[in-house]
């Protein structure tokens, strides 16, 4: 362990260089997140505008919905794939991944270490910024709950980052087989922000659409774990839910260890 203790720590250090580069991010990212808050607040506003909207009016309050899209930013800072993906398909382009053929080290939990050591810096960096942000919007900043519900909630979320990254893995595996993965990346990026819950809580389409994407990992990139925190999950459904999350986190390893032993046969390094 002490090799992938010692990736960590350069991971981190690394990540030092880009603090400036991550804290602009973070700040730029409050636009779309405020843009989204004012537009469900007309929404809200305008009783026959919110009846027409569907459920949504229904099932969230005002207070609610705000609520869940600051959860959902707090979400992203815990778990988003920033440049993994296309890190780790340049690796393989550019044939660095050779070393890790002769060395004693995995591919995947070398790259999973320099994720996790990406995510804390983002973390801290961005803890001043977002803890502003949520003081000046603390009215509508709701509490679990229970206690409790912190626990799963950040079970969820760890589940969460891991599931993110095998599927980010996975995609870039396809650099082992295609010249260019930009466009399989931005489809499987533009389908999580749909599917996952970034744009919209899931619960407010057609009961018919949403139980076609609960057959999918996306809801359980950010809805369901953000759906636990605002306990809208609780019972047997929160156990159900963590049970298919822990299911997809598995699945979503075995898928990126597969591609990734299929893709060292069809390897072969060219250049120094």
């Amino acid at each position: 362990m002490k090799k992938y203790w010692h990736v960590i720590n350069i991971g981190i250090q690394n990540s030092l260089t880009y603090r400036v580069n991550f804290l602009f991010r973070i700040v730029l990212g409050f636009i779309p997140l405020l843009a989204t808050i004012f537009l469900w607040r007309a929404i809200y506003a305008n009783p026959s505008a919110a009846k027409s909207g569907g459920s949504a009016e229904l099932t969230y309050t005002l207070l609610q919905m705000t609520s869940y899209y600051l959860i959902v930013t707090l979400v992203d800072v815990f778990t988003a794939v920033q440049e993994d993906d296309w890190q780790i398909a340049a690796d393989i382009k550019d044939g660095n991944i050779s070393q890790f053929l002769v060395k004693p080290m995995n591919f995947l939990a070398y790259r999973l270490c320099l994720y996790v050591s990406g995510r804390l810096i983002y973390m801290v960096v961005s803890a001043v910024p977002m803890g502003i942000f949520i003081f000046c919007l603390r009215k509508y900043f709701v509490t679990p709950p229970a206690a409790e519900y912190f626990i799963w909630f950040g079970a969820s979320v760890v589940m969460t980052a891991l599931l993110q990254f095998f599927l980010s893995f996975s995609m870039a595996m396809l650099a082992f087989w295609v010249q260019e993965v930009s466009t399989f990346i931005f489809i499987l990026y533009a389908m999580e922000y749909i599917a996952s819950g970034h744009l919209f809580p899931l619960d407010i389409l057609p009961k018919s659409i949403e139980h076609i994407i609960s057959f999918t990992p996306f809801p359980y990139q950010v809805f369901f774990p953000v759906s636990v925190y605002l306990g809208r999950v609780q019972g047997q459904a929160l156990w159900n839910g963590l049970l298919i999350q822990a299911f997809w986190v598995v699945g979503a390893y075995l898928l990126a260890c597969f591609a990734w032993k299929r893709g060292i046969k069809k390897y072969s390094a060219v250049g120094g």
